[in-house]
């Protein structure tokens, strides 16, 4: 194939592992002689010379019914999938739930079978993320951690500050008896949104009517709002830590025959397709769910490429408007 395209065997090689320093014409005659030839590379030999396995590994640390279940994973892995695909890499899925996929895991990254690693939806201080950066394995986290790791970057949305938004729509709308269903305090995102509905009552000399915890689960949502309603009957606004429970005290309010939005109104976070199909459409704070896949992906790459960590990068979010306020 070198022959065909007019160049050395060297210059092939650097072309055919993804190499930017060739020049143009070259790289554009290796490519063309290796499509008439319908030549494929051999990832073995490849992964010889470059000591790479051209794989990426995505890893959501929960049980498989809440991947399954989340739309939020799937649309993080969407935004992966799109990025790495372009760079001819494979992405390696796995969920881990018990000690031993832990383990197994693990000894699997250990053994360099990734060239890096995206962890998703870590509770407290989880020891994975940790080992593998003090390995030197190219790691990235979705989400900030519970803990900081000097040098190992994170994507995260705007928790905080989009708590305060729907807060602010909330009081905006007349609402004053505003009570909240978080997520498991064990995770970052979970805190950061309600520390921003505190916040933003506080700003504004409001108090909390209520908070209850979830699970980020649709039936936590369910039995979260039940609670909500036992406690405090009069509650007339609601913003949950995420669509599913949003979703969730949305079945509950109309079991209990309250009237969305005209007895309570409703916040979720994330913008979930779930959310959108709800009826009514569930007012949400968006997160840019799959274009932070786009950038987990984009600065794992660019760390294996140049050993140097990305910085941390917190995405804006945004209110989305629909039928439960």
């Amino acid at each position: 194939m070198a022959a065909r395209a007019g160049v050395s065997r060297a210059t092939a090689g650097r072309v055919l592992a993804g190499a930017t320093t060739v020049t143009e014409s070259s790289r554009e005659a290796v490519l063309r002689a290796a499509a008439e030839l319908s030549y494929v590379t051999n990832r073995a030999a490849r992964s010889l010379m470059t000591r790479r396995s051209d794989s990426l590994a995505f890893v959501v640390a929960e049980p498989e019914e809440r991947f399954f279940g989340d739309p939020h994973f799937a649309m993080v892995l969407r935004g992966v999938h799109a990025t790495v695909a372009a760079h001819d890499v494979q992405v390696v899925f796995t969920i881990l739930t018990t000690d031993d996929e832990r383990d197994r895991f693990e000894r699997f990254a250990m053994g360099r079978h990734a060239d890096g690693v995206i962890v998703c939806s870590l509770h407290g201080d989880d020891p994975l993320p940790r080992r593998l950066h003090e390995a030197r394995i190219p790691v990235i986290l979705h989400g900030r951690p519970y803990s900081p790791i000097p040098g190992l970057p994170y994507v995260d949305a705007d928790n905080v500050g989009g708590a305060r938004s729907a807060v602010a729509l909330l009081a905006e709308r007349g609402r004053t008896r505003i009570a909240t269903i978080s997520g498991p305090l064990d995770m970052p995102a979970a805190i950061d949104r309600l520390d921003g509905f505190d916040a933003e009552l506080a700003a504004r000399g409001m108090r909390s009517h209520g908070t209850v915890g979830g699970d980020f689960s649709l039936e936590s949502g369910r039995h979260a709002m039940r609670e909500l309603l036992a406690r405090a009957p009069d509650v007339d606004a609601v913003f949950a830590g995420n669509d599913l429970m949003a979703l969730g005290a949305l079945g509950a309010l109309a079991e209990a025959g309250r009237a969305v939005p005209g007895d309570v109104a409703l916040v979720g976070f994330d913008d979930s397709p779930l959310g959108a199909s709800a009826h009514p459409g569930l007012t949400t704070v968006r997160q840019p769910i799959v274009d932070a896949g786009v950038q987990l992906a984009a600065s794992l790459l660019a760390m294996i490429e140049t050993g140097e960590p990305s910085p941390p990068l917190v995405m804006p979010t945004a209110m989305v408007e629909r039928g439960t306020t």
